[in-house]
């Protein structure tokens, strides 16, 4: 097995960063490429304070948003900064910050970079709150053609 490549996916959370380490750590071992996708699920925001006279939902556009796009895309490229300072010293790293989908981004990072591995943390989650949640990690796990190593973040009881 060679490992040339590596797609680690992240966001701001503790479990990704755990995933982010295991993923520099076999980057290190093998002298691997890596890049880190972060998907960036676009906000859409009320129009205006109307709402249907229907269905009583309100009014939403995606035009008012691009502010806050704007904002969401600085912050991923912040993440994916601090991401490689933290872990990825003397690899060659490439990023991927992405709107739309989480689990579609990451297959299509993969398939784009040409990934041998991907890598991403899970929170954990089980039974009705999985069920209400969904599972990136599950979801990508399903539709890779390659393999996936969902790296589980154990909290420590104190």
């Amino acid at each position: 097995m060679l490992i040339k490549k590596i797609l680690i996916g992240i966001d701001n959370s503790k479990y990704a960063e755990n995933a982010a380490k295991y993923g520099f750590d076999i980057a290190h071992k093998f002298s691997a490429k890596v890049a880190l996708v972060h998907m960036v699920v676009p906000m859409v925001m009320p129009y205006n304070n109307t709402a249907d006279p229907l269905t009583g939902a309100a009014d939403f556009t995606m035009a008012d948003t691009a502010g806050i796009m704007d904002v969401q895309n600085d912050a991923s490229k912040a993440l994916i900064e601090n991401t490689v300072k933290k872990f990825g010293k003397g690899l060659e790293v490439i990023n991927y910050s992405e709107f739309g989908d989480t689990a579609d981004g990451i297959i299509e990072c993969s398939k784009q970079f040409g990934a041998d591995m991907i890598v991403v943390g899970t929170h954990s989650r089980s039974g009705f709150d999985r069920l209400l949640m969904g599972s990136i990690a599950e979801t990508v796990v399903r539709q890779s053609e390659i393999p996936v190593l969902v790296v589980p973040f154990v909290e420590d009881e104190e």
